[in-house]
């Protein structure tokens, strides 16, 4: 679609720049809003990421409204040449997953559920034709994940799975939401995954939850003390099973101080992802594992 640039109110300007949810339109945000943070316009006050399009916010006293649409619209032109190459991070999370918390909770609000009969992960590994729960386990871990916004509820990150889009886990929400959610759960909903960042009300199927907090506003986690939040756009995630044993001791490395998440810097092409998914992914993950 052309990008669409629009007014929201007397101080926002939203610009869409697809209907459509893809790395690519991802790739496109990341690049807009970095080349607006970058171009020093003055009068901006606030850059919004979102998945597929993002809003800022200015200061009409500063530049008119119409001015600012005209930047913003040069700025978008030129990012259409700009190359498409990402300097980010990739970050292992640790997963258990059908861990006894979230089953408690999803068993709660069966009746909310499409398949009242079924557990969450049963019902993804159902409707992706996954022969088996292990089977879809395997399938949500074995490739990385791009978090392409992070927000809705403070340092949660939306997350779209890097493969073919034959491949991606697609699974509807809940027919009516949760009104509890436990902390750190890993979710799915439609093309998305999400880790709730804090406890409370959702909609998203629930595939396992994390000993590794990625919110912490009171600063006391130890790798969160420079800044509250884990994630940010353009990050890369990496889920990695674990048992309840390996659970229960990095919960007790989390509380102790002792706990590093696994993070290494690495450089993302869109052309060499589109050219050999498989191939860049492993790149990517061998990073992660120091190959």
């Amino acid at each position: 679609m052309t990008t669409r640039i629009s007014f929201g109110g007397d101080e926002h300007i939203f610009v869409e720049l697809d209907e459509e949810m893809s790395l690519d339109a991802c790739f496109r945000a990341l690049a807009l809003t970095r080349a607006v943070r970058e171009s020093g316009i003055r009068g901006i006050t606030e850059i919004c990421p979102a998945n597929a399009s993002f809003q800022v916010r200015f200061d009409p006293d500063v530049i008119a409204p119409d001015d600012l649409k005209t930047e913003l619209a040069a700025l978008e032109r030129a990012s259409e040449h700009a190359e498409p190459l990402l300097n980010t991070r990739i970050i292992e999370v640790p997963v258990f997953y059908n861990d006894p918390w979230t089953h408690a909770t999803l068993m709660r609000f069966r009746e909310r559920h499409q398949a009242p009969d079924m557990t969450d992960l049963e019902y993804a590994a159902k409707i992706n034709n996954h022969p088996s729960v292990e089977s879809l386990i395997a399938a949500h871990a074995g490739s990385p994940w791009f978090v392409s916004m992070v927000g809705f509820v403070a340092g949660l990150p939306w997350l779209y799975q890097m493969v073919e889009r034959a491949k991606q886990i697609e699974v509807p929400k809940y027919l009516r939401p949760r009104t509890d959610t436990p902390r750190l759960t890993v979710g799915h909903g439609g093309a998305l995954g999400a880790i709730y960042s804090v406890r409370g009300a959702g909609g998203y199927q629930m595939f396992g939850i994390t000993p590794m907090p990625i919110y912490d506003p009171k600063q006391s986690v130890s790798y969160l003390r420079e800044f509250m939040i884990l994630f940010s756009p353009g990050d890369i995630v990496k889920f990695r099973p674990i048992g309840r044993d390996e659970y229960d001791a990095t919960v007790r490395e989390v509380e102790a101080g002792r706990f590093t998440p696994r993070i290494r810097p690495v450089t993302f092409s869109l052309d060499a992802f589109h050219a050999d998914p498989a191939a860049s992914n492993a790149a990517l993950v061998g990073v992660l594992n120091g190959h």
